[in-house]
């Protein structure tokens, strides 16, 4: 009797030993596009670190990242502009509420050696692009805002034919090549990119911002991670990350 009391006893310390373990750590993907890589690229190792889960980020174009959503490929979390979940709501793609985390405008950028226009003020940018030879933006992100822009500052029509669409590459990559002499993209994909020196972002009274939310994905098999790895993203310690990488926490 009494050797039986001290294996009972015996196995209810193992086992409340084994209840105070922690969790085991797990893996959750996170599916991103080129517009907040490099946000969610140390907003992920900020997340490792607090909390030793392991991310893996499946960074993918745009086309890409819309095909493995429609066939409902692996993966836990995924991150685009606002505008694009409404209809991965409606299509049951997503799990739970989409969560805002961070914002960003665009930015300028010449080739290394060029001159250095003062695109500071409104009517500075607005100088520089009349005077330049040459400039370039994407069609995707936040690049459709440049039309608004310039059609805002009444420059449109005079500088329309010089206009070159980039598409496949950064902006930044075809300012290097000197394909434009001029690039505008989003602060985050303009800079930094060898061969390029970036002028700042555009004058805060022309700025118009991309909006970034995240989302738990109707094949995650890790929904409580990946709900934790959200709360991280939306915290005060994720701000400063943001900011590092040329990004903005949302305004609350």
């Amino acid at each position: 009797m009494e050797r039986t009391n001290v294996v009972s006893l015996a196995l209810i310390a193992a086992l409340a030993v084994w209840s105070n373990r922690p969790a085991p750590a797990a893996e959750i993907t996170i599916l991103v596009n080129q517009g907040a890589l490099s946000g969610v690229r140390d907003l992920a190792a900020g997340f490792e670190k607090a909390s030793g889960h392991k991310v893996v980020i499946d960074f993918v174009g745009v086309p890409e990242q819309a095909e493995k959503i429609n066939t409902d490929a692996p993966g836990d979390v995924v991150v685009n502009f606002m505008p694009a979940f409404e209809d991965l709501i409606k299509r049951n793609k997503v799990v739970g509420s989409v969560v805002e985390f961070a914002r960003a405008g665009n930015g300028v950028a010449v080739k290394a050696g060029a001159p250095k226009p003062d695109i500071s003020t409104a009517e500075g940018f607005k100088q520089a692009m009349l005077n330049a030879k040459s400039i370039g933006h994407s069609n995707a992100g936040t690049g459709p805002y440049n039309t608004r822009l310039f059609q805002k500052l009444g420059i449109y029509d005079q500088i329309k034919d010089k206009i070159k669409i980039i598409q496949g590459k950064p902006v930044a990559v075809a300012v290097a090549d000197g394909e434009v002499e001029i690039g505008i993209q989003q602060t985050n994909v303009i800079q930094p990119v060898a061969g390029t020196q970036y002028l700042g972002p555009l004058p805060p009274d022309l700025i118009e911002y991309g909006h970034f939310g995240v989302a738990v994905r109707n094949v995650s098999k890790n929904q409580d991670v990946a709900r934790e790895l959200i709360k991280f993203m939306t915290s005060p310690e994720a701000a400063a990350l943001l900011r590092k990488t040329a990004m903005e926490p949302p305004e609350r």
